[in-house]
């Protein structure tokens, strides 16, 4: 069975840091892309960042560039998101999914597996 399981939320203050994982299961980092995404209250499903398992390529959403750094760890077969100076903004609900392939696409909509998602919450 393919499973996704975020880990890492939390609150912080402004310009503070967290580490997001998401640790795969049933799937190898090798199998899927991993995007990682986000929700706030009101708002649509986002993307945020993704990694390729074909090429190790990364992706980023503008407003994210130079704060947010996405890796792969195969030998736990977990990806993480590293998230630095945080954002009021950024605060939401962060989801780490793997769509159908190992190359890296925007839309939420062509993921077919999704974690349960970890909360972020970034105080002023």
């Amino acid at each position: 069975e393919v499973q996704l399981v975020e880990s890492g939320g939390g609150l912080v203050q402004v310009g503070g840091s967290l580490r997001l994982s998401c640790a795969l299961s049933g799937f190898t980092f090798d199998d899927y892309a991993i995007g990682w995404f986000r929700q706030a209250p009101g708002k649509e499903r986002e993307g945020v960042s993704c990694i390729s398992s074909s090429d190790y390529s990364t992706y980023y959403k503008d407003s994210v560039k130079g704060r947010f750094t996405v890796s792969s760890d195969n030998t736990k077969n977990t990806v993480y998101l590293q998230m630095n100076s945080l954002k009021p903004e950024d605060t939401a609900v962060y989801y780490c999914a793997a769509p159908p392939g190992r190359l890296c696409r925007w839309d939420p909509y062509e993921y077919d597996y999704w974690g349960q998602g970890t909360q972020v919450t970034v105080s002023s």
